[in-house]
């Protein structure tokens, strides 16, 4: 089993930054893709950005430019910088992680844009 566990989510104006970290324990073994969905209220779970084991990256159109995916593999923690945020980007922010073919998701983090 994986567990994962967002963090760093919270209140910030449009404009503003926030980075979200996601510390993945457990069984890690070799976990390949991770990643980031949001999903506002009434609305589908859509991905953000996802980044491979060995650091090839992809983002969704709305976020290129603002959000940055990274990972720690050493540290086993996954991260989304938040630049630039903007009313549209208020969601819960969930992480996942993909490990021999299962895939496991952490419990959500609130980001709320607003001023």
């Amino acid at each position: 089993q994986v567990q994962l566990v967002e963090s760093g989510g919270g209140l910030v104006q449009p404009g503003g930054s926030l980075r979200l970290s996601c510390a993945a324990s457990g069984t890690i073994g070799s976990i390949s893709s991770m990643g980031w969905y949001r999903q506002a209220p009434g609305s589908r779970r859509d991905l953000v950005a996802w980044i491979s084991s060995g650091g090839v990256v992809s983002y969704a159109d709305s976020v290129k430019g603002r959000f940055t995916i990274s990972r720690d593999n050493a540290e086993n923690t996954l991260y989304l910088q938040m630049n630039s945020l903007k009313p549209e980007d208020t969601a819960v922010y969930y992480c996942y992680g993909v490990r021999e073919a299962t895939l496991y998701w952490g419990q959500g983090t609130q980001v709320t844009v607003s001023s």
